[in-house]
Parts: structure tokens; C-alpha cells; sequence
């Protein structure tokens, strides 16, 4: 049985088009047997169940190794984030062309604060 960190092979992204494209542009598209894929786009008129339901299943999955999402994404689903503790798939937060990043808002960088007593 191979171990769990081996398994683990795939990034997984969850974030505006710019952001997605981007990221499959730079080969990390993967579409599964069972038509499975690794990434969400979300635009103005994804409802937050989706998010949710990606943010879910792409957690779960045993292939992925870490799960980028757009902070502005991110916010939208934040309880869910925040809740979140698992070491794998490890959660980045990171900018959109359109949205800045805020470090006050990122969970890792809050976690990190928090342990460090600041």
C-alpha cells in the first residue's frame, strides 16, 4: 500500500476564469475516468451550493495534494474555510487578477498568527 503523501499527485483549483485558465494553461487540468475534474470556475452566476459542493468533494479527494482558491472565492464560502484542518489536501488563498490579496482574511496566515501569539 503505497503511502498516503504518494497517492497524492494532483493541484485541484477553485477560482474565477483568469485564475482557472491560467492554472490549466500550466498543465494542471486532470479529468478522471469517471469524468471527475480538478478545477471550478466560478463567475458571477455560480450559485454557492456549487462552491460548496467542489470545495467538498475536492477536500475529499484522496489524488489531491493541495486546493488553491481564489480568496474572493473563498470568502464566499469562509465558514467552510475556515472550519476546514485537514494537513491534506493543504488550502493556499491566493489573489485573482481582479481581487487583491488580503492577508487579514487569509485562515492559513490567521492559523499562523494565532500560534505565533500575535
Amino acid at each position: 500500500m503505497a503511502a498516503p503523501s504518494q497517492e497524492r499527485n494532483l493541484l485541484a483549483v477553485i477560482g474565477d476564469e483568469d485564475t482557472v485558465t491560467g492554472m490549466l494553461l500550466a498543465g494542471i487540468g486532470n479529468v478522471s475516468q469517471n469524468q471527475k475534474k480538478n478545477f471550478l470556475v466560478v463567475d458571477s452566476k455560480t450559485q454557492i451550493p456549487t462552491i460548496e459542493a467542489a470545495f467538498e468533494e475536492f477536500t475529499q479527494r484522496k489524488d489531491i495534494a493541495i486546493l488553491l482558491i481564489n480568496q474572493h472565492v473563498a470568502e464566499k464560502i469562509r465558514p467552510m474555510v475556515d472550519k476546514y484542518q485537514e494537513p491534506f489536501p493543504a488550502l493556499l488563498e491566493i489573489p485573482s487578477k481582479d481581487h487583491p490579496y488580503d492577508p487579514s482574511k487569509d485562515s492559513i496566515l490567521k492559523r499562523v498568527q494565532k500560534l505565533f501569539g500575535e
